[in-house]
């Protein structure tokens, strides 16, 4: 299809350069009461029949677990605040997921600003199960409009190493903070026009400064990092799969995915070619978890029914998180534009827990240093148990950090497996 057309970006570098100076705690919003429904008298216990009369059991299938999810609130100590205020909105939902951006000016910021990650990373260390997701960019002047040749030029010199050193110095501050674990949305959007990080001028190149740029922060000691290679819904300037780096880089394939372009139906945003359902069947065939990390009301307006259809996608889908872009036209809380979609949103997540039944820490891989800070585990967590398999499915090996924040092993029906393909 045409490129998107696609939404203005020059006010969030502004504002996120502007955030990183900010450093003031911001206390919570107040909280809105709880009613008490009515209790129902016990049933009277029905007859027990005799022990010969009882059919077998049938294994029950477990229960499907809510995503784990949050919204973009802003990109300092106020979008820290704000998590519990919309957490209280939705009727006291538990939002486990953080989500910021690092500005993309100038590189001295890329590499993670003193003070800027202090709040979120702060917040992240309260409770082993919550999730921090920070979009990196990849070069700095990242919105300035640098030209297609000298992307080229810039993609080619990261893929020799001249910027290596950024990345590692971010790695180190985020192991510094004691947030090893955090989610890495590298180069988000890549198959757009909008960034320097784009990959079109030279796929081959970006692919290799990608590849480059996960191996140094790997390298540093204590780290953890999930890296989310997040392309924007449909083919853009560039199909996203020309620019997949590879499975052995890649921890998450997410998809960014507005309500765009004017008149296209939730539908043919599922089937268009690189769309909603080609990226499941894309992460699925690699062996690879979904994520969100930028969704929201667009072109289409106050939304109701996008709102609702892409909120039960997800849960079909199952990612291993989802934010909401929330500001004025993509938001619901923080944006009075959209009424109806709020209305949505806010009954379909309304008092939504999304905390791991069996929540477990994965182990610190042997490169970690001596003496470095773990996150230990709740002394109230009951022991990890070894999931029962519903029949008619397929259990996928994600590896122990992605089935930590799942909350067990990923389970696809081979029905469904069928249906797709």
């Amino acid at each position: 299809m045409a490129p998107h057309q696609r939404r203005g970006r020059s006010r969030r570098l502004a504002v996120v350069a502007a955030a990183v100076a900010t450093t003031a705690a911001l206390a919570a919003g107040p909280g809105f009461a709880a009613g008490a429904g009515a209790v129902r008298p016990a049933d009277p216990p029905a007859p027990v029949p005799a022990a010969s009369d009882l059919p077998a059991p049938t294994p029950a299938a477990p229960a499907r677990q809510a995503p784990a999810f949050g919204a973009y609130l802003d990109y300092g100590a106020w979008g820290v605040a704000r998590i519990a205020q919309l957490g209280e909105w939705l009727g006291g939902a538990e939002l486990r997921v953080g989500h910021t951006y690092l500005p993309g000016d100038r590189w001295r910021n890329i590499e993670g600003p003193p003070g800027f990650l202090d709040v979120w990373a702060d917040w992240r260390r309260e409770k082993a199960d919550r999730m921090l997701v920070l979009n990196v960019p990849m070069m700095e002047r990242n919105e300035e409009g640098v030209s297609d040749d000298e992307v080229r030029t810039l993609l080619r010199q990261g893929a020799e190493g001249l910027f290596d050193h950024h990345f590692r110095a971010l790695a180190e501050r985020l192991v510094a903070l004691e947030v090893p674990d955090t989610v890495i949305v590298l180069g988000w959007e890549m198959n757009g026009t909008t960034y320097t990080h784009r990959c079109g001028p030279d796929p081959g190149a970006w692919k290799a400064y990608w590849n480059r740029i996960v191996t140094t922060m790997r390298s540093v000691p204590g780290q953890r990092f999930a890296f989310d290679f997040t392309p924007s819904r449909g083919k853009d300037a560039i199909a996203w799969t020309e620019c997949y780096p590879g499975d052995d880089t890649v921890d998450v394939v997410g998809m960014d995915s507005y309500d765009q372009p004017a008149g296209l139906s939730f539908d043919e945003q599922v089937g268009e070619p690189y769309g909603l359902q080609a990226h499941v069947d894309f992460a699925r065939a690699h062996g690879k978890p979904v994520s969100y990390p930028e969704w929201g009301l667009f072109r289409n307006g106050d939304n109701p029914e996008y709102m609702r259809r892409m909120l039960a996608w997800m849960d079909e889908q199952q990612p291993l998180y989802h934010t909401l872009t929330d500001y004025c036209p993509h938001g619901v809380w923080q944006c009075g534009r959209n009424p109806k979609a709020s209305e949505v949103y806010r009954s379909v997540l309304s008092g939504r827990t999304d905390r791991p039944a069996t929540p477990v820490e994965p182990p610190a891989p042997a490169s970690t240093a001596p003496g470095e800070p773990t996150t230990p585990l709740d002394p109230a967590t009951p022991p990890p148990t070894e999931p029962t398999t519903p029949p008619d499915c397929t259990p996928m090996d994600l590896g122990a950090w992605i089935e930590h924040w799942l909350g067990g092993r990923l389970c696809v029906p081979v029905d469904r497996w069928s249906r797709t393909r």
